[in-house]
């Protein structure tokens, strides 16, 4: 989707990634980035090195080369999606793109930087884990983050006065806020990854700080358990939207001759389910492959015998089904003929309604109250 943004006085043409998904409510920048830039242009425009975290389809990284091409960018995200979709906005609106670094959740950030920018993720553990990283920075190096007002809470506040100096807080504007701190050089360090035993198992879990429900099994993982094939076939299977890489970690336990390809567009996701699988099971691992990637994007058509998903529902802050969406397509033109889509949703969201429009079959092998587990088969 394409839409038109004005960000530091720049004209700016910004796609929302993926490029396919038809949802026209949803836009490629939002008031916060707005406010972030216009405040960078009036008081830090002198900034030359800056540390960008979380841009979530580069609007931030493409204004501040729009405005001033002599810029070093250092965009940090933990997203595979966001950062191509920062890649493919710079070609579009024809930024110059030298200079600019793309680092994941798990680098180390760079020491040498004037200025740092944070847009405040959903994830509240996340930003305490960026907030310890960036507390090993040398002192008095600025931070300036940027979020919805109604998301910046006291909890918001105290993480920062934890890891950096004490914050402050401007006005709300169009119902979003900046927060000004800066490093202390008095490194704090992160409780991530955290572990917890897997209930009714063995296993140990690991999950970086980005990963879903990270401290405990999430209860859709849980009942999907119930429902997840065994056998001894030499099946390939894909756990597609892996996260800590439960669902396919209890795979390979019951499929002792399978090949699992785990896949999410979270580097701490993937990284998770490697961990997970190299300290549970580890012979397990030659089986096994681990991608970052934007869902089955580029994967081989007929590929797989089994796909395992729990898709999101959700983009950031942004409800939305086309990423579910999105899977389902995709895993149908990897499947093999005969092969098999399983996945498990929230009884509201009427993903058999979806399956069965796009493969032509759609059965249930599993309820309760909140969830649905559905089987469908491509047959063409």
């Amino acid at each position: 989707m394409t839409t038109d943004a004005l960000l530091g006085g720049q004209p700016l043409t910004l796609h929302r990634f993926p490029l396919e998904q038809k949802n026209r409510s949803l836009q490629a920048w939002d008031a916060a980035d707005e406010y972030l830039i216009d405040y960078v242009l009036e008081h830090h425009n002198q900034a030359q090195r800056i540390l960008v975290l979380n841009d979530s389809f580069g609007a931030l990284t493409c204004a501040l080369k729009a405005i001033d091409s002599q810029r070093q960018i250092v965009n940090a995200s933990d997203s595979f999606i966001a950062h191509q979709a920062c890649q493919y906005n710079l070609l579009e609106n024809h930024i110059e793109s030298d200079e600019i670094r793309y680092l994941d959740s798990l680098n180390a950030l760079p020491c040498d930087i004037d200025l740092v920018l944070l847009k405040i993720p959903k994830n509240a553990g996340f930003l305490a884990h960026q907030l310890s990283l960036l507390s090993h920075l040398p002192a008095n190096i600025k931070v300036i983050a940027a979020g919805k007002a109604k998301e910046i809470h006291t909890s918001t506040l105290k993480s920062f006065s934890h890891f950096l100096s004490e914050p402050t807080t401007s006005l709300a504007v169009k119902k979003s806020r900046l927060i000004f701190s800066e490093t202390t050089a008095k490194p704090v360090m992160s409780k991530f990854p955290v572990s917890w035993p897997l209930e009714k198992t063995e296993f140990i879990l690991s999950n970086h700080a980005n990963v879903f429900s990270r401290d405990s099994l999430d209860i859709g993982a849980r009942f999907f358990m119930n429902y997840l094939p065994q056998g001894k076939k030499p099946l390939k299977v894909i756990d597609l939207g892996c996260g800590n890489g439960v669902i396919g970690l209890v795979t390979l336990h019951n499929m002792p001759n399978a090949q699992l390809t785990f896949i999410d567009e979270s580097a701490m996701a993937v990284a998770s389910a490697k961990d997970n699988v190299a300290k549970n099971v580890p012979d397990a691992l030659s089986r096994c492959q681990f991608i970052q990637n934007d869902c089955l994007s580029d994967f081989t058509s007929g590929s797989a015998d089994l796909v395992l998903c729990n898709p999101p529902f959700h983009q950031a802050q942004a409800i939305t089904d086309h990423i579910a969406w999105q899977m389902f397509v995709q895993a149908k033109h990897v499947l093999k003929k005969g092969g098999e889509l399983r996945i498990i949703g929230n009884r509201h969201l009427d993903y058999q309604d979806k399956l069965n429009r796009l493969f032509g079959n759609c059965k249930i092998i599993g309820n309760n109250k909140k969830f649905t587990v559905l089987s469908t088969i491509k047959r063409g």
